[in-house]
């Protein structure tokens, strides 16, 4: 009854009915196993971090740009600590929700933090998170891969051949469960060109209220004109791995009620899920530890991560994120 008034009669958001979990689910939990694959083929971890950013070098921080730093690390550790303890979740769909909405967090934070070090800049909005982590982290070569990956457009034909780079000749669907690294790296840039043509679209509606397009009397993109005035915004935009959770986390806790706690296929789907969750987080924590450690400077380093380990009030261990 549920699936057939929602997918079928639609919401006050979506008139036309919303998309069946059947076909939305695969491709939410294939994304996030893909990432977890991917880092572990590449062991992207603390020490591999410490050797990506051995060239930083120790910047001259202001108190409180420092414990910005720390404040948005211990923050995202706390995720971390979360995301592991949903892992003994008997039902795989009572943890999937939450634990999407916790691992996102847990990336921002994360994500805040890179940016702290490397600028001291704060973002005030998790949007404006998403656009300064693309800016100041990835853009400059700052990220680790499969994290560094973004599109630098949001014209169709520039991101598409950016992102067939990404792919090369990978084998791996989005729709398919990967196997392996290089079956990730199919289905982790099948989620990239996903989430531009998404973003495209939002830009796409935003374009048709302005004067500028108002002024061309008409109705959509077909005229040379207005395919200029397109062109011209969307080229302006691009987005990363932060926007692309940003994503994701919309799609759990806010607009999507079914595709994650419907139907007797769920708890197949989402076996292991928790597991991925935690396991991408921590990977792109230890990435932003270890980049925070070169900008911070190795005395207050330590001291922070002893005194986590010894005060922290939650499961998970400084030591255990970012130790060799």
């Amino acid at each position: 009854m549920l699936l057939n008034r929602i997918t079928k009669e639609g919401t006050i958001d979506e008139p036309t009915g919303k998309p069946d979990p059947e076909f939305t689910l695969p491709s939410t939990v294939h994304w996030m196993h893909a990432l977890r694959l991917f880092v572990e083929d590449v062991q992207l971890n603390f020490a591999a971090g410490e050797a990506f950013y051995a060239s930083q070098s120790h910047e001259r921080l202001t108190p409180q740009v420092e414990n910005t730093v720390l404040e948005q690390l211990f923050l995202s550790l706390h995720h971390f600590s979360a995301l592991q303890q949903l892992r003994g979740s008997q039902k795989a769909a009572d943890a999937a929700r939450i634990g999407i909405i916790t691992w996102y967090h847990g990336i921002v934070n994360a994500a805040n933090a890179m940016v702290a070090a490397q600028s001291s800049r704060y973002a005030g909005t998790k949007a404006a998170s998403a656009i300064l982590w693309d800016r100041e982290i990835a853009l400059g070569g700052l990220a680790m891969a499969p994290f560094s990956w973004r599109v630098s457009s949001l014209v169709e034909n520039t991101y598409k051949s950016e992102i067939d780079r990404y792919k090369g000749d990978s084998q791996g669907k989005l729709r398919a469960k990967p196997r392996d690294g290089s079956e990730a790296r199919g289905a982790i840039a099948e989620y990239l060109s996903g989430s531009a043509a998404w973003y495209a679209d939002y830009a796409k509606n935003e374009i048709m209220k302005t004067p500028e397009f108002v002024a061309l009397g008409v109705e959509n993109f077909r005229t040379k004109q207005a395919r200029e005035l397109r062109d011209a915004n969307l080229s302006k935009q691009c987005i990363g791995f932060v926007h692309e959770a940003s994503r994701y986390c919309g799609k759990a806790s806010e607009r999507e009620a079914l595709f994650l706690a419907y139907g007797s296929s769920s708890e197949t789907h989402l076996s292991g899920f928790a597991e991925n969750l935690s396991r991408v987080l921590g990977a792109f924590l230890a990435m932003a530890g270890a980049f925070s450690k070169q900008k911070l400077g190795r005395g207050l380093w330590s001291e922070f991560v002893a005194d986590v380990d010894a005060k922290g009030a939650f499961s998970a261990r400084a030591s255990q994120v970012w130790g060799n």
